[in-house]
């Protein structure tokens, strides 16, 4: 070692002891002052928390009972002129040593002794609104800085937040008697932790839930260090549940025993992602928007990657979703910015039917439930939307077989509609009657003996593809799609006849998500296994919808409105029943006195179906208004249409001098209030299908009540600019009407 070497380690050497003996001596002093410097600490921070957030922070007692250990006495946190949020009697902390180094604080050990934390709404006010409303800076200019337009990343915020909350979790627990409440002026909701330890890694506590009314359990072990849990909750003698939540929302939720692992904490790059598992024994749910009964998930388990990225949130694909037998790999992402682009994915790769099968839980499909089939299926969704271009959605969808075959049919035979049956429509919960379809019944209309004017009519306006489509319309889908978002809620549905057949003949009409998927399931089936003919569905389908205030069927349709068969129906009135199938309970609101139909209104969409058919060599191309001017009401039923001053004032379905027809081509306006109705969604009574459940019975002849008028509407008044807002908006659907038909009509 040269002279100069050995130099500059005794240099090194000095400034290093140098060091060594500053931080031990400002350590000694800190260890002499720690109680002064611990007490103007705690001052500091109480004057914080009342300039910044309003609370009465008080604290009996503060001493240091260890090198890095804190203890404290009777401390109660009060919002200004609100209810206590927290009162504890005694906590002692003792903090890492190593994180303090970077500036950080992680508890290693924590003992508290009698506490209350609690939430208390009255009226519109909580004790907590401190939290939910920042408090806004008098200084502030109305003009941002650059340093607050700067871009949050969501990376950076998870992060920090998951780091805190981490690091504050102890490597030593011990609580005893610490109860969270939460109250409102008709309820409280009471969690008392009798105990919570962890010791050496391993975790057990003792909650009551209201007192006695259950005592729930948390075990597992934890390893806070290394930030790695494995927790289980179970109930004594009975399954997990919160009374509050049902009957606070409608919503029954059970399980036996939920679990919660975390494997990993990390950033990667600019991401940050956490690995963890969930799990579910038995959970049971009960609310009138997932299905009419109790719905029993035996088991439930997801595999979870989650990923944060400076502006989007989601789920990978590495993720695995198990369900019973079977699994799936999700993929969920949600950008925020710069605009709202919403992405979802879900995989399941080749698995065998009947695992499938089984694994639905039970009572979610009801006539499902028992069926028998062989082969494989494969489930591949994907979609994605941009908010600033929802007419470009993607949605593609698709369950694929591989040698699958119905060996025996559930609770349900699907086929039973191929032989004469029984079907009951239902209004407002209750049967309407028994209508047998079946050559027993005067009005069914075998298909070959229903005018092709009236078959062509309803295709095109309903689904054109029909006879083509595998009982899904893709496009439609994403039309719907794309609709209901612009309009922030459901205003158009998607359904093929395929689908609307299947709703009215074997399900009820329950406004649920577990119907509609059984719905989609049903119809795939029939279609991809020919359970029933196309030509036997259309015919079904044309004998049992609605066409008017108890009109059922297109024999009673034709005989009511035209005193005419179905055979003898003409361009006119078949474009017309067309016209009221999605509003069969207004048909009459469209024809003046005289049974002679509204000019206004109603002429440009004759133009529109009559101008598709004609594209399609389905009639013949008309200058006129195909076969408007021929539709009139039988004669004893026109004394039911509305008076004439009636007619002009409505508000709902009648004339309005905003929506003039035009002779614009079918592209254009003209279609008037049909699409003004369509889009702004259907009324409890006027919906294309009954409330309550369609059952297929054993055939019995029955006869047809009498056939009840069409109420009046009722009278407005509309001021000029309410007109004006009117054509616009009228517009504007008119072109939305256009792509719906496009849709059914490719």
């Amino acid at each position: 070692m040269t002279y100069r070497q050995q130099k500059a380690l005794r240099i090194a050497g000095w400034i290093f002891l140098s060091i060594f003996l500053l931080a031990f001596v400002g350590g000694v002093v800190a260890y002499f002052k720690r109680e002064s410097l611990l007490k103007t600490a705690l001052e500091r921070g109480i004057r914080k928390a009342k300039r910044d957030y309003h609370l009465d922070v008080r604290i009996g007692s503060a001493k240091f009972t260890g090198l890095s250990s804190l203890a404290f006495t009777d401390i109660s946190v009060v919002p200004e002129k609100r209810d206590s949020l927290a009162r504890i009697q005694r906590v002692e902390l003792a903090v890492r040593f190593w994180p303090l180094l970077v500036g950080k604080i992680g508890l290693s050990g924590m003992t508290l002794e009698n506490g209350l934390i609690q939430v208390v709404k009255r009226d519109s006010l909580t004790n907590i609104d401190f939290l939910l409303h920042k408090k806004r800076d008098s200084t502030a200019t109305s003009e941002p800085s650059a340093e607050t337009t700067q871009r949050t990343n969501l990376a950076d915020v998870t992060e920090n937040l998951i780091d805190n909350i981490l690091s504050k979790i102890p490597e030593d627990l011990n609580i005893s008697n610490l109860e969270f409440r939460a109250m409102d002026t008709t309820d409280t909701l009471s969690l008392i932790t009798q105990t919570a330890v962890i010791n050496n890694e391993d975790v057990t506590s003792t909650l009551k839930l209201n007192g006695n009314q259950a005592t729930w359990h948390i075990t597992g072990t934890a390893d806070p260090a290394d930030r790695e849990y494995n927790l289980a909750l179970y109930a004594e003698g009975k399954p997990i549940e919160l009374p509050y939540i049902q009957k606070r929302f409608n919503l029954k939720l059970q399980a036996d025993t939920l679990r919660a692992e975390l494997h990993e904490v990390d950033r990667s790059g600019s991401e940050f992602r956490l690995e963890g598992a969930g799990s579910v024994r038995n959970l049971r749910i009960n609310h009138p928007a997932i299905a009419r009964t109790d719905v029993l998930i035996p088991r439930a388990a997801m595999d979870a990657h989650l990923f944060v990225g400076e502006n989007y949130v989601g789920v990978d694909s590495s993720s695995t979703l198990h369900l019973g037998e079977v699994s799936a790999h999700p993929f969920v992402k949600y950008t925020l910015k710069p605009t709202k682009i919403y992405e979802a994915q879900l995989h399941t790769g080749s698995m065998d039917a009947q695992a499938l099968f089984n694994s639905f839980p039970q009572g979610l499909f009801e006539s499902l439930e028992g069926m028998k089939v062989s082969g494989k299926l494969r489930y591949d969704v994907d979609f994605q939307l941009d908010s600033s271009l929802p007419d470009s959605v993607k949605f593609d969808s698709g369950l694929t077989s591989e040698g699958f075959h119905i060996l025996q049919m559930g609770r349900t035979d699907f086929a039973s509609i191929n032989q004469p049956f029984v079907y009951t429509p239902y209004e407002k919960g209750k049967p309407v009657r028994d209508i047998v379809v079946g050559p027993e019944n005067p009005d069914y209309t075998p298909l070959n003996q229903i005018s092709p004017d009236l078959r062509n009519a309803l295709l095109t306006s309903e689904d054109y593809n029909f006879f083509t489509h595998k009982g899904f319309n893709e496009k439609a889908f994403r039309v719907s799609i794309a609709t209901n978002f612009k309009q922030k809620s459901f205003k158009r549905g998607a359904s093929t006849i395929s689908m609307q057949l299947v709703k009215n003949a074997f399900l009820s009409r329950n406004k649920t998500i577990s119907r509609k998927v059984e719905e989609i399931l049903i119809v795939w089936l029939i279609e991809n296994e020919h359970i029933v003919p196309k030509e036997r569905m259309y015919e079904v389908y044309l004998n049992i919808i609605e066409w008017g205030r108890n009109i059922y069927g297109i024999g009673e349709a034709a005989r009511y409105y035209f005193a005419k068969s179905p055979s003898d129906l003409n361009l006119g009135e078949s474009i017309f029943l067309a016209f009221v199938v999605p509003r069969p309970k207004s048909a009459l609101n469209w024809f003046v006195p005289g049974g002679y139909l509204q000019v206004r209104n109603v002429r440009g969409y004759f133009k529109l179906i009559g101008r598709i058919m004609a594209r399609r060599g389905l009639t013949t191309p008309d200058s006129g208004s195909y076969g408007f001017y021929d539709v009139r009401l039988r004669e004893g039923l026109r004394r039911e249409v509305a008076p004439v001053d009636s007619l002009f004032q409505s508000d709902s379905l009648m004339t309005d001098p905003a929506e003039v027809d035009t002779d614009e081509d079918e592209g254009g306006t003209g279609i008037g209030n049909f699409f003004r109705r369509l889009f702004k969604g259907k009324k409890a009574d006027e919906k294309r299908t009954d409330e309550a459940p369609a059952t297929v019975q054993p055939e019995r002849r029955t006869t047809p009540d009498v056939l009840p008028s069409e109420a009046a509407p009722t009278d407005t008044v509309k001021t000029r600019k309410q007109l004006r807002q009117e054509r616009r908006e009228q517009k504007r659907r008119e072109k939305e009407a256009k792509k719906a038909l496009e849709a059914n009509n490719p």
